[in-house]
C-alpha cells in the first residue's frame, strides 16, 4: 500500500512504518505542496495538512480511499467529490484547542503589558464556541472578563438563551474574537463573516482577533476599519490569501503571526495521534504507538508574578516580529516553526 504524508507533519515517521500490516507499506513524505495527481495517482492513502487541496483536480481516476488531515478545519478538502468517489476522509477536532487557547491568553495579557489595557470588567465576545472557542471562554473568565459567546449552529440546536446574537457582540464588546470554521455559502455562512458593514456597526472601538481563517475577515475592510479607528488594534494569525498575505494590514496590526496559533508540540502530537487512529480503524489495524513531544529543555520556570511566567512559556510578540522583519518569509516561518510546549509541561516557582 502506498500512503503519501505531508514532510512537516511531526511525530508520525518512523511510526507508521511500523504498524502492523498484511501488505507492504511504501510511505512517502513530501512538502504539501508537492502533491500532485502524478504523485498521488498509486497512493491508497494520504495524511496532509491544509496546505494541500484535496479535489477533483488532485484526485481523479487515483487509489486513494482514505484522507486524513492533521488540522482542525477541512475547508481544503472537497468533501462532496470526496463523497461522490467513495472516499473517506477525517479531520482532527480540538487537536490544538488549548494551543490556540494558550495564544489567545498570552495575547490577552500582552494588551495589558503593553497596551495598558486593563482587562478587568471588559467585555469579550467569542465568535464560534466549538472545541477552541470554549477553551478561550475558560481563559476569558479567568482574566475576569464578561463573556458573550456567539455561535448560530449551536444557538440553533441547543436554544438561544446562553448565546447571542452577533448584533450584540459589536454593541457590547470591547474585545471580539473569531473561532470558527469556514464555510462560504449556506445558512451558517463564515467567509467575510466580518464585513464593511460589521465594522461599521460597531458600537465601541473594541480589538479584534483571528485565529480561524482568514477569509473569516474581509482585509480590504479591516484595513478600512484601521484606518478610521473603528477598532482600537488587531490581532492576526490567519490571513486571507496566505502565504502572500497583505503586508500593509501586517503593518498595522499589534500582533500578526505567520498561521501558527494551534502550533504546540501538544497539540501537533494530539493531531498525529487523531491522525494514525483513524488510518488504523479505516485499513483495520491494531494501532499500538504512543506519542510525546519532547520535554523543554528546562521545566522550571522562575519569575516574580504568574503574567510573567505564562509569558516565559509562550510570548506572541516574537513570532510577530520575526514576521514583521520578514513577511516574504511567511511559509518558511510556519513550515520551520520551533514548537512550543503548553503551560503544562512547566513547573513555576513564583520568587
Amino acid at each position: 500500500m502506498r500512503i503519501i504524508i505531508d514532510n512537516k507533519i511531526p511525530y508520525i515517521q518512523g511510526i507508521i512504518e511500523s504498524l502492523p500490516s498484511e501488505t507492504t507499506n511504501e510511505v512517502v513524505y513530501l512538502s504539501g505542496r508537492d502533491f500532485t495527481p502524478d504523485m498521488v495517482h498509486d497512493a491508497e492513502a494520504l495524511i496532509i495538512r491544509t496546505r494541500t487541496h484535496c479535489n477533483r483536480e488532485l484526485l481523479e481516476g487515483s487509489k486513494v480511499k482514505f484522507i486524513a488531515t492533521a488540522t482542525i478545519g477541512y475547508d481544503h478538502i472537497d468533501t462532496n467529490y470526496c463523497r461522490e468517489a467513495g472516499i473517506t476522509w477525517t479531520n482532527a477536532p480540538g487537536c490544538n484547542s488549548a494551543s490556540v487557547a494558550q495564544y489567545i491568553h498570552s495575547v490577552l495579557l500582552l494588551l495589558e503589558k503593553k497596551k495598558g489595557i486593563s482587562l478587568k470588567n471588559k467585555c469579550i465576545g467569542i465568535v464560534g464556541l466549538g472545541n477552541v472557542g470554549s477553551k478561550v471562554c475558560q481563559v476569558a473568565k479567568s482574566l475576569g472578563l464578561r463573556v458573550l459567546m456567539n455561535d448560530l449552529p449551536r444557538a440553533d440546536k441547543e436554544g438561544k438563551e446562553q448565546f447571542s446574537d452577533l448584533e450584540i457582540l459589536t454593541r457590547d464588546c470591547d474585545i471580539i474574537t473569531f473561532h470558527t470554521p469556514l464555510h462560504k455559502e449556506g445558512k451558517y455562512k463564515t467567509y467575510h463573516l466580518a464585513d464593511s458593514a460589521f465594522f461599521h456597526s460597531l458600537k465601541k472601538k473594541p480589538i479584534l482577533i483571528n485565529t480561524s481563517r482568514g477569509e473569516v475577515i474581509e482585509t480590504s475592510a479591516l484595513l478600512e476599519a484601521l484606518d478610521h479607528q473603528l477598532i482600537s488594534e488587531a490581532v492576526i494569525d490567519v490571513w486571507e490569501h496566505e502565504p502572500t498575505i497583505e503586508q500593509s494590514l501586517l503593518k498595522k496590526v499589534f500582533l500578526g503571526t505567520p498561521h501558527i496559533a494551534g502550533y504546540s508540540a501538544d497539540g501537533k502530537a494530539n493531531a498525529t495521534r487523531m491522525s494514525l487512529e483513524a488510518f488504523c480503524r479505516f485499513f483495520h489495524l491494531n494501532p499500538s504507538f504512543e506519542i510525546h513531544p519532547s520535554q523543554p529543555e528546562n521545566t522550571i520556570i522562575h519569575a516574580s508574578t504568574e503574567v510573567e511566567a505564562l509569558l516565559k512559556v509562550y510570548d506572541p510578540h516574537r513570532d510577530s516580529e520575526a514576521l514583521k522583519a520578514h513577511p516574504e518569509l511567511f511559509e518558511q516561518l510556519r513550515e520551520n516553526y520551533p514548537l512550543r510546549r503548553e503551560k503544562g509541561a512547566y513547573t513555576f516557582q513564583i520568587v
